[in-house]
C-alpha cells in the first residue's frame, strides 16, 4: 500500500500534526488523506490528522471492515479481541467520511482506509447527546468555515495516560483530545491559521475491577472545548502553531470558562 497520507499544507499555511512530546517511538501510517502515529507500547494512536475538503466530499454509503494493516507486526496494534465480549465499541478516530472527498473512486478507497485498526480506539458503547455532539463536530466546523472553501484540518486521538485502566491486555483510554484548524478569511492575501481544541471524556462510563470491565448504563460522556495549550499539556503533545491559532484564547474571548463544557454545537465560541 503506497498512500500519501496528511498533507500539512492542505490549508494553504502550515499545520503540522501534533507529536508526543517524550519522542517515544512511533509507527506514522500514512493513508488516503489521513495520517496516524501509532505507539506500537499502548498499540493506540497517540496522533491522527486528516484533511478534509467539504466542497468535494462524496457521499458514500458505509462499507468496510475492520482488519489488521499488515505495515505493523500484530503485536502492536489493539486487534478484535479487545472489543469482543464486552460493552466498547471501535471508535473511528479519523471519522470515516472525513476523507472521502475527490472522484467517487477516491472517496471509496479513503472511506475504507478508516477501518484500520491503528485508526480504532476502545469508546463505551451507546450513544448521548454528548458524544453524538464529539461524532459531529467536524461538520459544525465546516459550516463554519463555509468563507475558507471548506477545507479543514482535523487532529485526533486518546489520552494515552500511563494511568488508564488495564483490560485485557491493553489500557482504555478514558479521555479522547480533537483540535479543528481552517485558514482564516480574515487576510485573504496572508492565510492565517485557525483553531480550536475539544476533549471528551468517559471517565463515568469505563470501570474494570479484577480485569472485569463494567460500562456504567446511567454514565456520561462529557465533552468541553478546552484550551489547545491545556490540551496539549493533558495529552503530552506538541500542538506548534495550534496554539498561537486557538480562538478560544484571542482577546475577544477571556471570558470564556477555561474549560467549557457543551451541551450542543450552539456552545461552541469561535469568534
Amino acid at each position: 500500500m503506497t498512500w500519501a497520507g496528511y498533507d500539512e499544507d492542505f490549508l494553504g499555511v502550515p499545520a503540522p500534526i501534533p507529536r508526543p512530546l517524550d519522542g517515544r517511538d512511533l509507527r506514522e501510517l500514512a493513508y488516503p488523506r489521513f495520517t496516524v502515529l501509532l505507539d506500537p507500547q499502548r498499540r493506540f494512536a497517540v496522533s491522527t490528522a486528516v484533511a478534509i475538503d467539504g466542497e468535494a466530499l462524496q457521499d458514500i454509503r458505509r462499507q468496510g471492515r475492520w482488519r489488521l494493516d499488515t505495515r505493523v507486526v500484530r503485536r502492536e496494534q489493539a486487534g478484535a479481541t479487545i472489543y469482543a465480549n464486552n460493552d466498547l465499541d471501535r471508535g473511528h478516530l479519523v471519522r470515516r467520511s472525513d476523507p472521502g472527498w475527490g472522484t467517487v473512486e477516491e472517496a471509496l478507497e479513503a472511506t475504507t482506509a478508516t477501518f484500520y485498526y491503528p485508526n480504532a480506539a476502545p469508546q463505551a458503547s451507546g450513544f448521548n447527546q454528548s458524544k453524538e455532539l464529539w461524532v459531529g463536530l467536524e461538520d459544525h466546523m465546516l459550516q463554519y468555515a463555509d468563507a475558507a472553501d471548506l477545507r479543514v484540518a482535523v487532529f485526533t486521538a486518546p489520552v494515552l495516560d500511563d494511568n488508564d485502566p488495564p483490560y485485557k491486555d491493553i489500557q482504555i483510554p478514558r479521555k479522547f483530545w480533537k483540535i479543528a484548524a481552517w485558514s482564516s478569511t480574515r487576510a485573504p492575501e496572508e492565510p492565517v491559521l485557525a483553531a480550536t481544541g475539544f476533549v471528551l471524556d468517559q471517565s463515568d462510563l469505563i470501570e474494570v475491577e479484577d480485569g472485569l470491565l463494567a460500562v456504567a448504563p446511567l454514565g456520561a460522556f462529557r465533552t468541553y472545548q478546552t484550551p489547545i495549550s491545556d490540551l496539549a499539556e493533558l495529552a503530552g503533545i506538541d500542538a506548534g502553531p495550534l496554539i498561537d491559532a486557538d480562538v478560544l484564547t484571542s482577546p475577544g474571548l477571556l471570558s470564556t470558562p477555561k474549560w467549557h463544557e457543551l451541551a450542543s454545537t450552539a456552545d461552541i465560541a469561535l469568534a
